[in-house]
């Protein structure tokens, strides 16, 4: 008789483990450029089974210059995206679009100037005199701040394509980049280590690498857009703190172009550079957003004109899935 019970219970248990394995959420997140080390967090939550642990079967769609994902969000096609930067959002509140920002996975927004050294481009106050490097979104986007508030112009201006040649080629130029990836490229090729801006540090207080969800699906299904806000910070602590070897084969699966030299060099400025975890965060949790900061960004790019001062700009946002401490255990103590 006890035999047949550990038998009955053997299968219980099985029948069970199978059923939560079957019962699994699946759901759909698009990035906004090919894989890479700023995407790391999501990756490692796939890798690592976070997303599994919080009931989740999660497909991560990487994006690409002629892939426009948040799109297919709006439209319905996909869950979750992964926004830019808090102009994007503010965007969608202008124009109507019911696209909300639930989550902010960077604290800083990684976009720097890099500049020659030893050029008389040493110092912020240098670069506006210098030829700009930039980018058709960067030009109606972050260098209307750097005009507004810096003194930058446009007759300074000339084309950006991500070929860094241009830049290496005219030492009294500057480029526009990334934290985490121009740098190490100019430094490869140019051999040469640049002055690396980053405007995070001169007040562009942007939050960068939101979580973006249509306002139905928050409405309608809110304990699932809260475990994957939740899945995706854990991620997030694990991938800058701890083992992410498994998280980068799969950026590499979906990037085969990517190296392992620029992946650490990444995950090494993220961690550096407080873009991930730091400022509010740290008490917090990965992932938080205020509405002071909101406000003072927002104030920000009024005063650039990018938006009118009475946009509703706070139907861009919603703090309702962060500030909850999540994964705050899983920091490293000193």
């Amino acid at each position: 008789m006890n035999r047949l019970l550990a038998r009955a219970v053997l299968l219980t248990a099985f029948l069970c483990s199978s059923a939560t394995a079957f019962a699994l959420d699946k759901v759909s997140f698009a990035t906004n450029w090919r894989a890479e080390a700023e995407h790391g967090g999501f990756y490692q939550a796939v890798a690592d089974g976070t997303y599994a642990k919080y009931g989740l079967d999660v497909t991560i769609l990487q994006g690409g210059p002629q892939v426009n994902n948040r799109l297919l969000l709006a439209a319905g096609r996909i869950d979750f995206d992964m926004g830019a930067n808090m102009i994007q959002a503010f965007d969608a509140a202008q124009q109507g679009i019911p696209i909300v920002a639930i989550a902010s996975m960077f604290q800083k927004d990684p976009i720097v100037l890099l500049s020659h050294p030893d050029a008389g481009f040493d110092k912020f106050t240098d670069l506006p005199r210098a030829t700009a490097f930039i980018g058709k979104d960067a030009l109606v986007s972050v260098y209307q701040w750097l005009k507004a508030t810096y003194g930058f112009s446009e007759d300074k201006i000339k084309p950006y394509n991500f070929n860094a040649a241009p830049f290496l080629a005219d030492k009294n130029s500057i480029e526009q980049g990334y934290a985490t990836s121009e740098p190490y490229e100019i430094e490869r090729e140019g051999k040469f280590k640049p002055n690396v801006f980053l405007l995070a540090d001169y007040g562009y207080d942007s939050y960068s690498t939101t979580i973006e969800a249509r306002r139905d699906l928050i409405e309608k299904k809110p304990e699932l857009v809260q475990r994957f806000v939740d899945a995706s910070i854990i991620g997030w602590y694990h991938y800058i703190y701890g083992d992410n070897k498994a998280a980068n084969a799969l950026i590499k699966k979906d990037n085969p172009d990517i190296s392992d030299g620029l992946l650490a060099y990444s995950v090494k400025k993220l961690r550096e550079d407080g873009i991930v975890d730091s400022g509010d965060s740290l008490s917090a949790g990965i992932g938080t957003m205020n509405d002071a900061r909101m406000k003072s960004f927002f104030d920000k790019m009024v005063k650039a004109g990018l938006f009118k001062p009475d946009l509703d700009y706070k139907r861009g946002y919603t703090l309702a899935f962060v500030n909850k401490g999540v994964g705050l255990d899983q920091r490293p103590k000193p």
